[in-house]
This record gives C-alpha cells, structure tokens and sequence, in this order.
C-alpha cells in the first residue's frame, strides 16, 4: 500500500503483473500439476501463457484473434487460483459492504499481494491487500488482547475489511476517480494532494496505476456499464492525512 515497497512472499501462486515497458503490461499464468496458478509479468519458462496485455492507463485488451487472452480466458485463469478462491466469497463481501466494484478491488489485491494473506512486507505492510497497522487503526481495527493490530490483519477478513474500507474512503476523497484513489493507496492521499490531485510523479506509482487498472480493466465483463454514483464523505470516516 505504500510507495517502494518491497514484498516477501510464499513461494506459490505469486502474482507479479509488472510493466514489460513503460507503457503496456502483461501478465503471463500457468497451471502446475498441483492445480496452483502461476503468475508474472514475463514468460519464465515455455510453460507460461499471455493472459492479458494492457496498453497505457488501462487500455483495453487485444481483440479475439490478435494473439491475446481473451476477457473469458483472463477470468478463466484467475478463477484457477487456489488463492484466489479460497478468498473470493470474502472479497465478495467486502466490496459489498464498502460499494466497491468487485473486479476493482479484486485487481487491487492481486497487485498487492497476488492473494497471499499471508504477505508481509519490510515497511510492515501486511496481508492481502498489504494494509498498514496505522491505517488498519484509522479504518477501525484495533488490538484485542495480547493481538497487535499487525497480527489481526493477518485474518483475511479483517484485512479486506479494513483495505476496502480504505479504499472506498479514498474514492470517496477523491470524487470518484479511480487513478487518484489507487495512486493514494499505493503512495498516500498526502502524496495525491501534493501533487495537486493527480497521480505523483513516482514511477513506482505510475506503474502501480497501471498495472491495477490495467487489470481491472481485464477482468471486467465486455461491453459493462458501470452506473456512476456520488460517493458521498461517510460519517466517522477520518480526515485526509496532509489533505487539501
């Protein structure tokens, strides 16, 4: 969630959706015989396929016939994640709960941590969608016990809870605009609004917002229309930290 971040990953079922060049991403999947999906953003090996190529901020994918993976197949494979299974009933819930598009923070957590909730970075971020304690704090979850608010964001549940909650906030802040919200959650809102409410000239972020929308952009159904809705400030929701 927090600009350069370096990530400690299991070893299975990674996903890495990197930029192949400064303007166009790939993800590349395969399926080992254990039925765990794969994933990177360069063929590691001949067993890896194209899954999808996202050209600029979220360009479309190739049409049918161009050599690319289609909108069905990309679906296809991610549904082949064991990881991602084993979660997507409580991403479900989450997006539900917080008015979230279901493809978009499904895209959000497979850039962060390629569904592994169990996922801890060196800055401390952690789980699947790589929440920060001191944001986890600001979203409502707090220590129990002898359970440190880090350990807590270890259940999957609490973590998307918490992340979506953030991210909906974010939306929210920012009136809607999907770059800014996932360039605040990777870099902080105090980054956005420094940068005068656009994306920060952070090349991790740049790329970042790419590659999230990007896939968002993959994995939703062809020819969509999403109803636009004014997400208004919720009641008790924090104040921006270094807002306008």
């Amino acid at each position: 969630m927090r600009l350069q971040k370096a990530f400690v990953f299991l070893p299975t079922a990674v996903l890495a959706c990197a930029l192949a060049t400064p303007a166009q991403a790939e993800i590349w999947a395969f399926r080992d015989r254990n039925g765990v999906t794969h994933y990177s953003d360069r063929p590691l090996s001949a067993r890896y396929e194209l899954l999808y190529r996202g050209s600029g901020m979220g360009g479309p994918i190739a049409k049918p016939g161009t050599g690319v993976r289609s909108y069905a197949t990309a679906v296809t494979q991610m549904e082949l994640s064991t990881r991602f299974k084993a979660v997507r009933h409580l991403i479900r819930e989450a997006a539900s709960q917080n008015g979230l598009e279901f493809e978009l923070l499904q895209a959000v957590i497979a850039t962060e941590s390629g569904f592994d909730p169990g996922a801890v970075s060196p800055k401390g971020a952690v789980g699947l969608m790589q929440v920060m304690p001191d944001t986890a704090e600001r979203f409502g979850v707090r220590p129990q016990g002898k359970r440190s608010v880090s350990e807590l964001l270890t259940d999957p549940r609490t973590n998307l809870m918490a992340g979506s909650r953030y991210l909906a906030w974010l939306l929210s802040t920012f009136g809607g605009d999907v770059r800014l919200a996932i360039a605040a959650y990777n870099a902080g809102e105090g980054a956005v609004f420094k940068a005068g409410r656009q994306v920060p000239d952070y090349p991790e972020t740049r790329d970042y917002v790419r590659k999230v929308t990007g896939l968002h952009y993959s994995l939703r159904p062809p020819n969509t229309v999403t109803q636009s809705r004014t997400l208004g400030p919720a009641a008790g929701m924090p104040k921006p930290a270094g807002g306008a």
